[in-house]
């Protein structure tokens, strides 16, 4: 069997694997971390779905950390996360989550090293998202619970080069038995299926989270994700690189900044066309220039077109603006449909 099932109260039979028993989670569906994208509420609509909401307050003030948990957890009573960006530093970010007794920690991009051991001492569990299996490795030696692998298709910023498919069993079979969630590429209950199958406890979804109605980004933004294809989204080196960290390469929509530095040779910075313009204004009234890695959300105005747009290859399977919990169990119930039909057809070749 490829997940385990117990069954609710209600009668239902959801579908459970080993993430559900680390996490204390019912659907092995984690929410991505995407920043200002996916506030308390898109977070806690995942987590009272039965996935694992995520917030991301890379940079946030610590005053801001602990309010976004505090409205976290008035709007579920269900696990959560916090995720920290380790570019940046986050010991007294990591502090204050566990003072405010988040459920889980996520930490991305570089080790983490000691804040790992500090996680777990303060009650949380621990994911760390690699690109390899290597890094994966040395994740499980430093004693995460939990390894989120990301494949190359992921959108926002991705930490490794290898995609999704080959990258999955490479590090199943490196970390075993420590439980590995697939991300990138995964907008729908076939690729959840499809990356249980892999040998991942469950999937990592952002893109899909994107045309959730709890969402805060800007419409316009929501928009071009509905209309997009696989083909409508670049792997780009450091284009939207000022204001965030360098050397950071990232997945974004193929909007009128992109094509225009493509179209100029891929200039480096200083010399990219139209740097330095100010496209847009946050709700705060700070101006947003070209090439500044700033999320849309809503209440920005603008050229919302020209900014970075995160987004992943599996864009092309967001067609629907639906609430975040039909969103959980259409890909839950999906991917249990399918898996069952697969082990029906294979009991009966046999």
């Amino acid at each position: 069997m490829f997940a385990r099932r117990s069954p609710k109260p209600s009668g239902e039979v959801p579908m459970k694997t080993v993430l559900c028993e680390k996490l204390g989670i019912e659907v092995p569906i984690i929410l991505a971390p995407m920043g200002l994208a996916a506030g308390p509420r898109l977070a806690a609509a995942v987590s009272n779905a039965g996935g694992l909401g995520t917030l991301a307050p890379w940079l946030a003030d610590i005053d801001v950390v602990r309010r976004q948990i505090r409205e976290t957890r008035t709007l579920t009573s269900r696990p959560f996360a916090v995720n920290l960006n380790m570019a940046y530093p986050q010991e007294e970010r990591l502090e204050a989550c566990l003072e405010e007794g988040a459920p889980a920690i996520s930490f991305f991009w570089h080790d983490p090293g000691k804040l790992v051991a500090r996680a777990k001492a303060g009650g949380a569990v621990v994911l760390q998202t690699v690109g390899n299996a290597s890094d994966a490795r040395a994740a499980a030696d430093n004693g995460v619970d939990i390894v989120v692998a990301q494949g190359w298709e992921a959108g926002g910023h991705v930490c490794g080069t290898v995609a999704t498919l080959p990258l999955i069993p490479a590090v199943v079979d490196a970390v075993g038995p420590v439980p590995v969630v697939a991300a990138g590429g995964i907008a729908d209950a076939r690729g959840l299926a499809a990356v249980l199958a892999l040998g991942a406890a469950g999937a990592w979804i952002g893109t899909r989270f994107l045309a959730a109605r709890e969402a805060a980004i800007h419409p316009e933004y929501q928009a071009c994700v509905l209309a997009a294809t696989e083909n409508d989204t670049a792997y780009l080196e450091d284009l939207f690189d000022i204001e965030t960290w360098p050397a950071a390469p990232h997945r974004a929509l193929r909007n009128s900044t992109v094509m225009a530095w493509e179209a100029a040779g891929r200039p480096p910075a200083g010399k990219r066309p139209g740097e330095g313009d100010v496209l847009a204004a946050l709700p705060n009234g700070r101006q947003v220039v070209r090439y500044r890695g700033s999320t849309p959300v809503a209440g920005v105005t603008g050229a919302i077109e020209a900014l970075s747009m995160w987004a992943g290859q599996s864009v092309a399977l967001v067609r629907k603006v639906l609430p975040a919990a039909e969103i959980v169990r259409e890909i839950n119930d999906g991917s249990d449909a399918i898996l069952r039909r697969l082990s029906g057809q294979l009991a009966a070749v046999r």
